[in-house]
């Protein structure tokens, strides 16, 4: 029986956490603001990082990138029970900024890892992450697994020199698609703005980034209307000023990309931060 429960920790100013069990959910390729960090406790996922397919199964360790694009489904005959939380770039930049590293904000190279002494800590994590009222072990807890999973496995990559080449045009579309989440916007302002040829953007915005320009705004679209629902807009408000068609456009797309409906995420949200 599929069910997933979203949930949120007052620490680093909002870690979220989610437990889930899925058989026939499909998660549409998707990012985050923050980071995956997952343990799969049951069955097997099978998912799509790095321009290819990955199988995560029982015991493993999911690691994806802040911003980085992947999606997500069973892999094993009766689905997969995970349990996962997302630190943002600036919470593991809180924990890791005195280490002296050249990027405190780590990349992990490798989608899946084999660590079961890590995995067991990282369930103890999430639960006390999600019960515990001891303020300080949690806190000790989370900082000492960030810093361990950045120790570990933090290692970023060089960029393609055709892409380099063009990197400050590209993050120049990407911020206009932050700017206007919500607008409709075409490719030939697009093509105007960075000075590249509307096929050639297409094509090297995705390289760069994961997703062609517009599948990338629907992604900052989600984004905006987690930040209404944590402000306590209504549903509909969200999906209208966050660029949506109508609720139901915005509950589609929501939970093919979090895992939840936008009325659980933004309960759950309520339920720690009232």
């Amino acid at each position: 029986m599929e069910h997933a429960k979203f949930d949120a920790s007052p620490l680093l100013g909002g870690l979220e956490i989610l437990q889930a069990t899925y058989e026939k959910q499909a998660f549409s390729r998707h990012t985050h603001e923050g980071y995956t960090v997952g343990v799969i406790r049951h069955g097997a996922q099978r998912f799509w990082r790095n321009g290819g397919y990955h199988i995560a199964p029982t015991s493993s360790i999911i690691l994806v990138n802040a911003d980085q694009i992947h999606d997500g489904h069973s892999a094993s005959e009766g689905g997969w029970t995970y349990e996962a939380m997302y630190p943002t770039e600036a919470q593991f930049d809180a924990v890791t900024k005195d280490l002296g590293l050249a990027s405190t904000t780590p990349y992990f190279p490798y989608a899946v890892e084999q660590d079961p002494k890590l995995s067991h800590q990282l369930l103890t994590l999430f639960s006390l992450l999600r019960n515990s009222e001891d303020t300080l072990l949690t806190e000790t807890y989370a900082h000492h697994l960030l810093l361990t999973l950045t120790c570990r496995f933090n290692k970023r990559p060089q960029l393609p020199k055709d892409i380099a080449k063009i990197v400050p045009q590209l993050e120049l579309v990407r911020e206009y698609l932050h700017q206007h989440a919500s607008d409709t916007v075409s490719l030939e302002t697009l093509s105007t703005l960075s000075g590249i040829s509307p096929y050639h953007l297409v094509r090297q915005f995705k390289s760069r980034f994961g997703l062609p320009p517009h599948a990338y705004q629907i992604q900052q679209r989600i984004r905006l209307a987690q930040s209404m629902l944590k402000n306590g807009f209504s549903l509909v408000d969200c999906a209208v000023s966050s660029g949506f068609h109508d609720q139901s456009h915005l509950h589609r797309h929501f939970r093919r990309t979090i895992g939840v409906t936008p009325k659980q995420y933004q309960r759950a949200i309520s339920s720690k931060f009232s």
